[in-house]
């Protein structure tokens, strides 16, 4: 394992990527595939190192390894969450302040892929307010990695020695087989997962076990330029649709394989040699830490930004990186104090552990005294009271709460369908001795009425069938979905199962629809979508309430609510937030139109964030459920007034 200068330019390249990509710069649309490198790198050189050791020593020993990794990566990222942290207090509103807390307590265990994985984070999303330490998530899969491999080897070196290699290649075609199956499930568990990327830290390390050189220089030129290839085609022809890690991670990371195979004699690894790429390389690991705060925080301060400055705020980010490599990183990381034995080096990484834990509870408890609060008892009014949500309209407080607002939701829980299903659940929430049922169908637009079409469906004596699925449009059409990273075909299933569902049932007493209203690219694409949906809903015989999709704020409402000094600061435009809908101007026979639109833009104009002390939204599409509530009396008073009670 002797160094080599063409894997620090290799970190160069890397890092050169995924900057480009965060920065969004033409042409980077794949840049997170430099990632990909960075695991294949770690699991060379980290693989090679141990086996050394036991090819040297004869054993693993275990705490010395721990201490290196804790003087290399820990006071670094200390500094890095901490300093995001206090930006965070000035910058951030309160209510986004604690998920950044948690995501600095997380990423200081080395546990934050499992975070985001479990909050659905796309990692390539555009357009929704993403964490300052999300790209924390790498740096967890790396610890975990370290955590699991230096035991194994340690046990393998005692007891079966020549089993390291086949072990590794077990390990790795595991890993890979599951990164596929997963990323046909759940692209963002796949894609954090570190189960899903062991097998690239695989690779790597199985390229260090054979301990193979090129003999000609033919060879190494070869291996050079084709790894050089496929990284660059990945970093330039992939974006965020890809299905990604799956088959296409194959490309970038056996890319870095070959290039870390070619070694430095060959072209390319000549030039990832020289002195502007190694230098770059040896500040590779401090850029990739103060890059992406720099640039979430500064876009959460001035708005989102073009990518020629996030490029400059890239840039930028070089300095206070800079700094930490000269102050932080290297005097620790090669002092002699803490190179004696392993306690002091695991005494600091203790250190470097639990100052972000102690400024990350400083500002989480901050933050949440600043939202705690809010008025809870407020009495809703009935359709004839003009143009007020509720009886008194309030000044000290909000309901629900900012803090509260995101679980402000219906409570319909059983009727999810998962992303990979295509058929809805038993979801009839029955009254006593009612064989009647009105049937609520659509996305997550529609299923935001779901406590108006129960108040309806109890009125009125009858069962109600809640058949929704999340991102599913009702209309026709194949749609993407980011979470699986594909065209969701299992929307396109579960639509034809409900439909026949509906029709092949006793025929209902009513059929209540709705969807997200900016579904394909045009407003004429949606209403042609629409036709065969309502052609077989009229055909049951049963009427059907089409209800006109709400305002899209366009932005997180709590969160601007949370930190504004008057809610009305975070009102918006009706415009833009109201695409043309052309079912509702011409509805099809059968079809009846509910629109409750006047009520949450009364003048037309501007669509406010707050009503009467109600915070109409709990997110930046839907409704909360106080606000659903509130505007039932309406919904009702209008399938009233078109006779459809009988």
């Amino acid at each position: 394992m002797k160094f080599r200068t063409d894997i620090e330019g290799l970190r160069a390249v890397a890092v050169l990527a995924v900057v480009g990509f965060h920065a969004g710069i033409p042409y980077f649309t794949g840049g997170y595939t430099g990632v990909d490198v960075f695991f294949v790198i770690s699991g060379f050189l980290i693989t090679g190192l141990l086996v050394k050791e036991i090819r040297e020593t004869g054993r693993v020993r275990i705490a010395e390894f721990y201490a290196r990794r804790a003087r290399r990566i820990l006071p670094s990222a200390a500094v890095v969450l901490v300093a995001t942290l206090v930006a965070s207090w000035f910058i951030l509103t309160p209510l986004r302040r604690p998920d950044v807390a948690w995501d600095a307590i997380t990423s200081a265990f080395s546990m934050a892929n499992w975070r985001f994985i479990a909050h659905n984070t796309d990692y390539m999303a555009a357009g929704q307010s993403q964490s300052p330490l999300l790209h924390f998530w790498s740096l967890a899969v790396e610890e975990q990695f370290y955590v699991l491999l230096a035991p194994l080897l340690w046990l393998l070196a005692r007891k079966f020695r020549r089993g390291i290699a086949p072990v590794l290649l077990v390990v790795t075609v595991a890993s890979f087989a599951l990164s596929l199956y997963w990323t046909q499930l759940n692209q963002s568990l796949a894609y954090m997962a570190s189960p899903t990327r062991a097998w690239q830290f695989g690779l790597g390390g199985l390229l260090a076990l054979v301990a193979w050189a090129p003999r000609r220089k033919l060879t190494a030129h070869t291996l050079g330029v084709l790894g050089a290839g496929a990284v660059l085609a990945s970093v330039v022809l992939f974006t965020s649709k890809t299905p990604f890690p799956g088959w296409a991670a194959v490309l970038p990371t056996l890319g870095a394989v070959a290039l870390i195979a070619a070694g430095p004699q060959g072209v390319i690894g000549r030039a990832l040699s020289l002195r502007p790429m190694r230098r770059l390389g040896q500040l590779s690991f401090a850029w990739y830490l103060w890059h992406w705060p720099v640039i979430v925080l500064v876009d959460a301060a001035a708005g989102e930004q073009p990518w020629p400055v996030k490029t400059a705020l890239g840039v930028a980010s070089l300095l206070p990186a800079w700094l930490t490599m000269r102050y932080v990183e290297r005097p620790l990381r090669y002092a002699k104090a803490l190179r004696q034995g392993a306690r002091p080096s695991l005494n600091l990484g203790l250190a470097a552990t639990v100052l972000p834990l102690v400024a990350a509870l400083a500002v989480g408890s901050g933050s949440l005294r600043e939202l705690t609060g809010g008025l809870t008892n407020l009495q809703l009014i009935g359709a004839s009271s003009g143009s007020h949500l509720i009886t008194n309209p309030v000044t000290g407080g909000l309901v629900p709460s900012p803090l509260d607002a995101s679980t402000d939701y219906p409570r319909s829980g059983k009727c999810e369908v998962a992303p990979d299903g295509t058929t809805s659940p038993e979801c009839l929430f029955a009254h006593t001795g009612s064989k009647d049922r009105v049937v609520l169908f659509g996305d997550s637009h529609a299923d935001q009425w779901f406590p108006v079409a129960q108040d309806i469906a109890q009125q009125h004596g009858w069962a109600l069938e809640d058949l929704t699925k999340m991102g599913c449009p009702a209309a026709k059409m194949t749609v993407h979905s980011p979470q699986l990273g594909r065209e969701y075909t299992e929307c396109d299933t579960w639509r034809a199962n409900t439909l026949k569902r509906i029709a092949d049932g006793p025929k209902p007493k009513m059929i209540i629809v709705g969807e997200l209203n900016q579904y394909g690219k045009s407003a004429e694409d949606l209403a042609k979508a629409w036709q065969p949906t309502l052609k077989a809903l009229t055909a049951t015989g049963a009427p059907v309430v089409y209800l006109r999709d709400t305002p899209m704020p366009g932005k997180d409402i709590p969160d601007c609510v949370s930190g504004a000094d008057d809610p009305a600061e975070c009102d918006f435009p009706a415009k833009p937030a109201l695409r043309r809908d052309l079912i509702a101007e011409h509805p099809p026979a059968g079809v009846h139109v509910v629109d409750v639109v006047d009520a949450v833009c009364p003048d037309g104009e501007t669509c406010p964030a707050v009503k009467d002390g109600v915070l109409l939204y709990r997110d930046d599409s839907h409704l909360t459920n106080t606000a659903a509530k509130a505007l039932g009396p309406r919904i009702e008073a209008q399938i009233q007034r078109l006779g459809l009670f009988g």
